[in-house]
């Protein structure tokens, strides 16, 4: 498999995965909670804190897919690398505030880290494209 097929493939999976999970948050924020890693759900009104985040990662998965469906590539590469930060605010959150660390680490630190990987793969696929020097236009006579 080339790596351009291999990046399109874990590109679609990170799409897929966090439309996925984000859903999860707006559809049915009480029962995915729990899987987020933190000890306690917000009580009162702080479920809405929930949706949110399920907004939130609903936006960043269409993000990533309008440019991998819409093939900008090198674009797609640097916001793998800037989305993976959000993976690792959840990581952070989640050891900061007393959650479980086999979450934190197994879920947002892994997802974020893979994203990185992806990114980075995308960008040195892109490389040659990108630093290629552009054709001098035709002169008129």
């Amino acid at each position: 498999m080339s790596p351009k097929k291999i990046n399109t493939v874990l590109t679609a999976a990170f799409v897929l995965f966090i439309l996925w999970f984000g859903t999860g948050f707006i559809l049915s924020p009480e029962t995915t909670a729990a899987g987020f890693g933190l000890p306690s759900r917000p009580s009162g009104d702080g479920g809405g804190f929930l949706v949110v985040k399920g907004i939130r990662d609903v936006v960043l998965a269409l993000v990533l897919g309008v440019l991998l469906v819409t093939g900008h590539r090198r674009a797609l590469g640097w916001v793998l690398l800037v989305e993976a930060l959000a993976a690792y605010g959840d990581m952070t959150t989640v050891l900061t505030h007393h959650g479980s660390v086999a979450t934190a680490l197994g879920v947002h630190g892994l997802t974020a880290t893979l994203m990185v990987v992806n990114g980075l793969l995308m960008l040195r696929e892109t490389r040659k494209v990108a630093a290629a020097p552009a054709t001098p236009a035709p002169q008129p006579a």
